[in-house]
C-alpha cells in the first residue's frame, strides 16, 4: 500500500499555503531540485521549527518555468503531486536518507500560457530569476565569447519581443514590463556549471535585449545584478529502479524523484540589490569573489568527469563509480590534476586543495549513485571547451604541460567515432554531434586534425603549433596502443611535456 507524498512523515513541516513566490527558476531538473530548492526547503524547515515569524522566507518559494517541449514531462509530474517530489541521498555505504521538498510551490509551462509567466515574472513579489539551462543553453559562442545573434531563437525574440521563446526572451520582456512599470528589477542567478556564469548570463541578456532596444540593452547593464555561483553535488538521472525502490522502501508513490549524493556545495557572489533568502543560515558561502572556487570545482571535479567519462567509455564502462575505482584511469586522473589542472587555479580560501582532490575520489566511486558515463558525456562539444580547453590553453601561454589534457582530447576524439575498443557501439548525445561526428570519420580516414579544426570548439586551438603535435602524437598513441596501455604511460611519464 503507497500513500501520498502530502500524507508522507517526511511532508514539510512549515505551512506550504502560505508560500509565495520570490524566485521563478527557469529550467527545473534533477540538478536544481536536488540542489537550490533542497537549500531553500532546509531554510523553510528551519525558521518554522526556530518559530519564525508567520511568513518568515515563505515568501521566497519557487515557481518553476520549463520552455522545451520535453518540460511538459515536469509539470505533469510535479502537477499531480502538489509540486512535491522526494530527494533521496545515496549514501556510500547502501543507506539512502530520503526527504520530501516543498520549496517548488508552482510549476508553469511557458508553451502553455507563456503570459502568466512574463505577468509573473513582472510582478513585484518575485526578486529572483535563476537558471539552471545546462552549459550549452545560454547562446554563447565558446571561443569568442560573444551571443550568436543569428540562432533562430534570438532572431524570433528579437523581432517579437513580446512573444518570447527563449529565457533570455523571457528575461528581457519582463525586464522591460518592470522598468515600465517603476518595479525594482529583479536580480538574474545563473546556476549553470559556466566559468563566470554571472557574466555568462549577463551577456545574454544584454545581447539579447540589444537586438530589438539598445536603450533597454543599457538599462539593464548598469541596474540589473549577475550574481556568479559555484554549485556542487552529483545528481545521476532518475530510472524507473529509482522510482520503484522508492515505492517498495517508503511506501509513497512519486512520479520523478531525486536521488543525488549527500555532498553538495553552494559558494555565491552576494550581489541581490532586491532582497535574497538568507542561505548562510543553512551552510551557503555567500563571498565577495567567486572565481577561485569556480575555477577549482571546474578545473578539478568537472574536468575529471570528463576524464571518466572519456576514457571509461573507450574502455567499454558504463559507470563513473567503475572509471574511478579503475587503477589505470585514477592514476591518471589524479597525475592530470597534479601536473597540469591545479598549476592554473587561483588560491582557495578555506580550501585544502590535497583534501579537495581526496574528497572526489570517495564521491566518484560511490557505487549507490550508479552514475553514468553516458550522463557525464553528453554534450561534451560545450563542456571539455569549459572544463578542459582552459586549462590547456593557460598552459599553453605558460608553457606548462599540456600532454594530459591533450591526451583526453584524443580519447574524446576517438570515442566520436562511435566505436569502443570492444568494437561496441559508443553512443553519442551532443547537440553539435551532427558536425563533430563527420569530423571524427574523417579523422578515422586519416585526417587526423579534423576532429579538433571545429572552431566553435576549439577556436584558434587547432592553429597552435604545439597543441597540433600534441594531439596527433596521442591520438596516434591511442590507436597503436590502446587506452589502457596509454593510460599507464601517461601517469607514469614525464611531469613535463
Amino acid at each position: 500500500m503507497t500513500t501520498s507524498l502530502t500524507e508522507s512523515r517526511l511532508a514539510p513541516d512549515y505551512d506550504r499555503s502560505a508560500v509565495t513566490t520570490g524566485i521563478v527558476h527557469i529550467g527545473v531538473g534533477g540538478f536544481h531540485r536536488a540542489h537550490q530548492a533542497a537549500y531553500l526547503d532546509q531554510l523553510m524547515r528551519r525558521r518554522s521549527q526556530a518559530g519564525a515569524p508567520e511568513g518568515g522566507c515563505l515568501d521566497w518559494g519557487i515557481c518553476g518555468v520549463g520552455l522545451l517541449p520535453g518540460d511538459a514531462r515536469m509539470r505533469d509530474a510535479l502537477a499531480g503531486q502538489d509540486h512535491l517530489y522526494t530527494l533521496v541521498l545515496q549514501h556510500p555505504d547502501g543507506q539512502h536518507e530520503p526527504a520530501i521538498i516543498g520549496s517548488i510551490h508552482d510549476y508553469l509551462f511557458a508553451p502553455d500560457d507563456p503570459e502568466a509567466v512574463l505577468a509573473l515574472m513582472s510582478a513585484p513579489g518575485t526578486r529572483i530569476v535563476s537558471l539552471t539551462v545546462t552549459e550549452g543553453g545560454y547562446n554563447v559562442d565558446d571561443a569568442t565569447g560573444e551571443f550568436r545573434t543569428s540562432s533562430p531563437g534570438a532572431v524570433h525574440d528579437a523581432e517579437h519581443p513580446g512573444e518570447p521563446t527563449t529565457a533570455f526572451g523571457y528575461i528581457v520582456e519582463a525586464l522591460r514590463r518592470r522598468r515600465e512599470a517603476g518595479i525594482e528589477p529583479f536580480t538574474v542567478m545563473s546556476c549553470d556549471n559556466l566559468p563566470g556564469n554571472g557574466t555568462v548570463a549577463r551577456t545574454a541578456v544584454v545581447s539579447q535585449a540589444a537586438m530589438s532596444d539598445q536603450e533597454l540593452a543599457d538599462w539593464i547593464d548598469g541596474n540589473v545584478a549577475f550574481p556568479s555561483c559555484m554549485v556542487d553535488r552529483i545528481t545521476p538521472q532518475t530510472t524507473q529502479t529509482d522510482i520503484a525502490e522508492l515505492r517498495r522502501g517508503l511506501g509513497v508513490e512519486d512520479a520523478w524523484p531525486v536521488v543525488c549524493e549527500p555532498f553538495t556545495q553552494w559558494v555565491l557572489e552576494d550581489d541581490f540589490p532586491a532582497g535574497r533568502p538568507p542561505w548562510e543560515e543553512v551552510g551557503v558561502q555567500m563571498v565577495d569573489d567567486v572565481i577561485p572556487y569556480e575555477l577549482m570545482k571546474l578545473r578539478l571535479l568537472n574536468a575529471s568527469h570528463q576524464g571518466l567519462a572519456h576514457w571509461g567509455r573507450l574502455l567499454g564502462m558504463e559507470f563513473a563509480h567503475e572509471a574511478a575505482a579503475d587503477t589505470d584511469i585514477a592514476a591518471w586522473v589524479r597525475a592530470y590534476l597534479e601536473r597540469e589542472a591545479r598549476a592554473t587555479l587561483r588560491s582557495v580560501p578555506g580550501i585544502d586543495l590535497d583534501d579537495y582532490v581526496d574528497t572526489l575520489f570517495r564521491r566518484f566511486t560511490n557505487e549507490a549513485i550508479a552514475d553514468t558515463l553516458f550522463r557525464l558525456a553528453q554534450d561534451a562539444s560545450s563542456r571539455m571547451p569549459k572544463f578542459v580547453l582552459g586549462t590547456v590553453r593557460d598552459n599553453l601561454t605558460t608553457g606548462g604541460p599540456i600532454r594530459l589534457g591533450t591526451a583526453m582530447v584524443a580519447a574524446w576524439a576517438l570515442g566520436e567515432e562511435g566505436i569502443d575498443e570492444n568494437g561496441e557501439e559508443i553512443v553519442i548525445d551532443d547537440p553539435l554531434a551532427d558536425e563533430l561526428v563527420p569530423l571524427a570519420a574523417a579523422q578515422r580516414a586519416g585526417h587526423d586534425t579534423a576532429f579538433i579544426s571545429h572552431e566553435g570548439v576549439f577556436g584558434d586551438l587547432a592553429t597552435d603549433e604545439r597543441f597540433r603535435r600534441t594531439f596527433i602524437e596521442e591520438l596516434s598513441a591511442l590507436r597503436r596502443e590502446g587506452a589502457r596501455a596509454r593510460l599507464r604511460a601517461l601517469a607514469s611519464g614525464p611531469r613535463q611535456a
